[in-house]
């Protein structure tokens, strides 16, 4: 199972998704893949998935498959997403 996060840099958001990573590896010992919109990888993956909002969390099967997708905030809880971890 993968699940990534996908968020810019330096927007109003940016802090709360900082703190929302610094929580769920504190809680849950796994640190959660990030992606950036706006690097080669993070169009094409955007582009796939047809991720416009941000910040939005994805989760994947090990083939690929949407799992679960939240867009914007609030952010889903912890529990939520460490379900698919």
């Amino acid at each position: 199972m993968r699940v990534v996060v996908i968020t810019k840099d330096n927007m109003e958001y940016s802090r709360q998704v900082s703190t929302y990573l610094n929580d769920f590896l504190r809680q849950t010992g796994h640190e959660l893949e990030t992606l950036n919109p706006e690097s080669r990888e993070g169009d094409t993956f955007c582009r796939t998935y047809d991720i416009v909002e941000y910040p939005t969390i994805i989760t994947l099967s090990d083939d690929g498959a949407l799992q679960h997708l939240w867009r914007g905030l609030p952010l889903p809880t912890i529990s939520e997403v460490s379900y698919y971890v």
